[in-house]
């Protein structure tokens, strides 16, 4: 992966080694989703960097998935970093247009603060 200048680069880090876990492991089993994760530095839509939250495999990756996934978000860095973070409820980052979803609805309410692993320190 290239450098990135997204904070939610760093998660996305985290989230790989969370899935490797016992508890991630876990996820994988309980959710059996496919996230792509459009992730821009300041406005949705531009600059995004992409990344994929495999929750069948268990892993995450960078770029486009190859085929469909269940659900694609898009963000700003800062609101994804605050719905990750459990500071933003994601029906609230909703409505807001703080998030933007295509795909299966009852995919998309699967994804919770709950499948990110808390970060040790921020």
């Amino acid at each position: 992966m290239g450098s990135s200048s997204l904070k939610s680069a760093a998660l996305m880090e985290q989230m790989k080694l969370h899935l490797a876990s016992d508890a991630g492991k876990q996820l994988t089993k309980k959710i059996g989703l496919v996230y792509q994760m459009n992730i821009a530095p300041k406005k949705i839509g531009v600059d995004e960097e992409v990344y994929v939250v495999d929750l069948k495999k268990g892993e995450v990756t960078k770029g486009p998935y190859v085929g469909k996934p269940d659900v694609t978000f898009s963000f700003k860095d800062d609101d994804f970093m605050a719905v990750a973070l459990g500071k933003m409820n994601p029906q609230i980052a909703f409505i807001r247009g703080a998030m933007k979803i295509k795909g299966s609805l009852s995919a998309a309410q699967k994804f919770t603060p709950d499948i990110f692993p808390k970060p040790s320190k921020l």
